[in-house]
């Protein structure tokens, strides 16, 4: 899952381009794409857009916040599409988290959907008190939970804030603390870390290094608000051949020496999170 395009719920054109657009996981979008007279149509359209799922991206789908009076049409609607997993935005902490899992799961029951089948991923970190929550979301126990993300746009406002990025182009300090935060957290539940998007769908280059730099700190993927985003982002969240090579030939290394805990390589040494890491690399081509 490394690329997440997401796609305005009130777009019948996007909707129905984006399945062959390359990402990994197509959202439509009922929040911020969406203005308040459009809400209705885009839950309908919507709905019909996941039930039509096929082949291709998994079809996720954001809801409105849960301090908005939206959010449980929301999700009456677009449960009987059966999306893949729901985007949570503005989650203000684990508690919002709890409540949309027991919400998720009554849909379930009453549609005759498995139960956990439908995944939740919060979007945190948008308001200064919710970005203080977020570690708390490395504890849960929710089986349902696929990741974690996180979004800028709400915090530079609640901050005034003026910038997010530096001259050179990296996060400034809160918004480092933040994508940090969301990194452990997300590894220490067990699920996806998710980085934000790259807002300058125009600059190419720029996303190129974001999303690379991304993938070397250990995300799995990434936002994305324009289809010639993708490209880019699989690649940088795909292992080079190079990487594969060397990967197989330290499982291939502990397969012939079962007993070792470190063995030496090509010069280095290499010990059981070493192999971890390979074998995760691999599973992930596969």
């Amino acid at each position: 899952m490394r690329s997440w395009l997401f796609v305005p719920g009130n777009s019948a054109a996007k909707l129905a381009k984006a399945p062959s657009s390359g990402a990994d996981a197509v959202i439509v979008d009922l929040e911020d794409a969406v203005p308040l007279d459009d809400k209705t149509i885009a839950r309908q359209q919507a709905a019909e857009w996941l039930a039509d799922s096929g082949t291709g991206p998994a079809r996720w789908v954001r809801i409105n916040a849960l301090h908005t009076p939206f959010w449980r049409e929301d999700l009456g609607m677009v449960m009987h599409g059966r999306p893949a997993g729901v985007i949570l935005p503005k989650s203000s902490g684990t508690d919002e988290l709890e409540i949309l899992d027991a919400e998720v799961s009554a849909w379930e029951q009453r549609i005759g959907i498995k139960a956990g089948a439908t995944k939740i991923m919060p979007q945190v970190g948008e308001s200064p008190r919710a970005a203080l929550t977020i570690p708390d979301y490395g504890t849960l126990e929710i089986d349902r939970l696929a990741g974690i993300t996180w979004g800028t746009e709400d915090l530079t406002t609640s901050l005034g804030a003026t910038r997010k990025r530096d001259a050179a182009g990296q996060w400034t300090d809160v918004f480092r603390m933040v994508r940090a935060n969301v990194l452990l957290a997300s590894h220490a539940a067990g699920g996806l870390a998710v980085d934000s998007v790259y807002a300058d769908f125009r600059d190419l280059d720029g996303l190129a290094k974001s999303a690379h730099e991304a993938a070397a700190d250990g995300f799995s993927g990434m936002l994305a608000i324009h289809p010639a985003q993708i490209p880019i982002i699989n690649e940088a969240f795909s292992p080079s051949a190079e990487k594969l090579s060397q990967a197989r030939a330290i499982v291939d290394a502990f397969a012939a020496n079962p007993e070792a805990a470190v063995l030496q390589l090509n010069g280095r040494m290499i010990e059981t999170p070493h192999l971890r890491q390979a074998q995760n690399m691999l599973q992930m081509a596969r």
